[in-house]
């Protein structure tokens, strides 16, 4: 299995202010890593690291063979990388089919040999088909959440940024976009970077798992070590979050 991302030595954060230390991890093609820790421990921001949107102090950031560090955040979206941020960004005055449209990229096709396009994504998440029409303000936060992964599905990438993609949403909400998810993953070899406070969730869906703390990488090992582990977790992240 090829890899596809590895970070070296990465040390970022906003401005002056660094945040991420000495921060070294790598994934393989079609692999899922789930990124855990406390609130404010830098998983956040080594999201939006990856992404072009934070200051690279130290160390180097590999994908599919390009570097990124110099990269803006546009030529990361057209090497590979789609990232949907807790905001969502979707953009509210476009209908849902607009929203899909405007961002679609010429396809690259996975190992279902499907590129992802508008009606792709509809097949994935049918309550936007039957909403195609409505205004990002018409839909309701999962609904959001759904556009929001579709966006990114349709720039054709090799690798999903997700930034707590559960949050505040209803409980039937999280079941769909889990099993999505883990469709996209796990079933059609997409792979994902997911941050998540509801962390034996995502690690049922996930290859690997790292715990972050205070910027720095506490744990790494595989998913299914850590999910069968609930003492380590709970020694790891303070606290065993289960989803309700």
């Amino acid at each position: 299995m090829s890899e596809l991302l590895k970070i070296s030595q990465l040390s970022a954060g906003y401005g002056e202010a660094v945040v991420l230390q000495n921060i070294s991890l790598s994934l393989a093609e079609g692999q899922t890593l789930a990124l855990l820790g406390r609130n404010g421990t830098g998983k956040t921001t080594l999201l939006d690291t990856l992404a072009g949107a934070t200051k690279q102090h130290a160390g180097h950031i590999e994908f599919a063979g390009h570097a990124l560090s110099k990269l803006p955040s546009h030529q990361r979206a057209a090497v590979g990388i789609a990232w949907v941020p807790q905001e969502r960004n979707i953009f509210k005055s476009l209908t849902v089919h607009e929203n899909l449209t405007a961002v679609a990229r010429a396809a690259r096709t996975d190992q279902t040999g499907r590129p992802w396009t508008p009606e792709r994504v509809y097949e994935m998440f049918p309550r936007l088909a039957e909403r195609k029409t409505n205004l990002g303000t018409q839909l309701s936060g999962g609904e959001q959440q759904m556009l929001a992964v579709g966006r990114a599905l349709v720039l054709n990438p090799r690798l999903l940024l997700l930034d707590e993609p559960l949050e505040g949403l209803a409980p039937i909400i999280v079941e769909e976009l889990l099993r999505a998810i883990s469709r996209i993953t796990r079933e059609e070899g997409l792979s994902a970077i997911i941050v998540e406070q509801h962390p034996q969730a995502i690690l049922a869906i996930s290859h690997q798992a790292v715990v972050l703390d205070h910027g720095e990488v506490v744990h790494t090992g595989t998913a299914q070590e850590l999910r069968d582990q609930p003492e380590l977790l709970d020694k790891l992240l303070g606290v065993t979050k289960k989803l309700m």
